[in-house]
């Protein structure tokens, strides 16, 4: 699986003008399924998510996780949005293409797994929806923007 992660101050998305997900503090994480992705590499995405050390300790150093985003327990939102597109292919031509995305009837299952999983692992978790044409809204804090590549 892919992922691109955001480290935001607040971030929402809007699906035909209703916003149907917004966290707070905490990662806005676009994500893309591969065609050899199993619900194995979801549950490895999102352990890696949940521990990712990318939010600042009382020293300034990125020390802390989502699961503690202040250092006392506090958990910060997880935004889990389905993006295709991080698998583009642009080496050659002006046209991107996707053939390295997974297709929608194995990509929904796994995303949906994912959200499942971060659901029960996790107490603030919103999503984006599958295959909609949605506008992402965020505040990147930072900016802190990491690409994630999990196998």
């Amino acid at each position: 699986m892919i992922a691109l992660i955001q480290r935001v101050r607040t971030a929402h998305v809007d699906v035909a003008g209703a916003t149907i997900g917004r966290i707070g503090p905490g990662l806005l994480v676009l994500v893309c399924a591969e065609p050899t992705d199993s619900t194995a590499t979801a549950d490895k995405l999102l352990a890696k998510l949940l521990k990712l050390r990318i939010f600042g300790d009382d020293q300034g150093k990125m020390n802390r996780s989502v699961q503690d985003l202040d250092g006392a327990g506090t958990p910060g939102g997880l935004l889990l949005v389905s993006q295709f597109t991080l698998a583009a292919d642009t080496r050659s031509g002006t046209r991107p293409g996707f053939s390295a995305a997974a297709a929608p009837a194995l990509a929904q299952p796994l995303f949906e797994h994912l959200v499942a999983q971060a659901r029960a692992a996790h107490p603030l978790v919103a999503t984006g929806q599958f295959a909609a044409e949605m506008q992402v809204h965020l505040i990147n804090d930072g900016p802190i923007t990491i690409p994630m590549q999990v196998n």
